[in-house]
């Protein structure tokens, strides 16, 4: 149910409104090239990822930890719960010396449904010193909160900016 005055943008052929995704959402797999930038270098290079689809976000993204170079994803302070996924715990990102505090979550013992998120973890773009799909730049979702990926083949509104606190 969309809330009241929010429109949601019409996609054009080869692109899915965030509209139309479900809730509670619903993982699927992505075999596109995901690389992710840190560091002056690249951190990730994978042709297989996660996305988890819900209601007026755009995409999160989960990538193989396997994908990622030892000693890269290091425990950081705090978790947090979703609804859905049940308890994320977070992980700093390390590239020589360079550390993104906080940049990636995973879900240890994800919620029935969403077990496939298990041994994967998920980036906030923004933190990242490029992140591409398939060749392009993904642009971080605003706010901060939420780590979906914005890439020309979804269109919104997305959740997360100002005013969409209650969405």
């Amino acid at each position: 149910m969309l809330p009241p005055g929010v429109t949601p943008h019409r996609p054009r052929p080869g692109q899915e409104s965030v509209w139309d995704y479900p809730r509670p959402p619903r993982v699927e797999v992505a075999h596109r090239h995901v690389v992710v930038r840190f560091g002056g270098a690249v951190l990730v290079d994978t042709g297989v990822a996660l996305r988890v689809l819900e209601t007026s976000h755009p995409p999160t993204w989960y990538l193989p930890r396997a994908a990622f170079p030892g000693g890269s994803l290091r425990p950081a302070e705090g978790t947090s719960f979703c609804e859905f996924k049940g308890t994320a715990r977070y992980l700093d990102v390390v590239a020589g010396d360079r550390v993104a505090e906080r940049a990636a979550w995973f879900y240890p013992d994800p919620a029935p449904g969403f077990e496939q998120l298990l041994d994967h973890a998920a980036l906030y773009p923004a933190a990242m010193d490029l992140v591409t799909v398939d060749g392009v730049a993904v642009q971080p979702q605003d706010g901060g909160f939420y780590g979906g990926w914005i890439t020309p083949d979804v269109v919104g509104p997305f959740k997360g900016g100002p005013g969409s606190h209650g969405w």
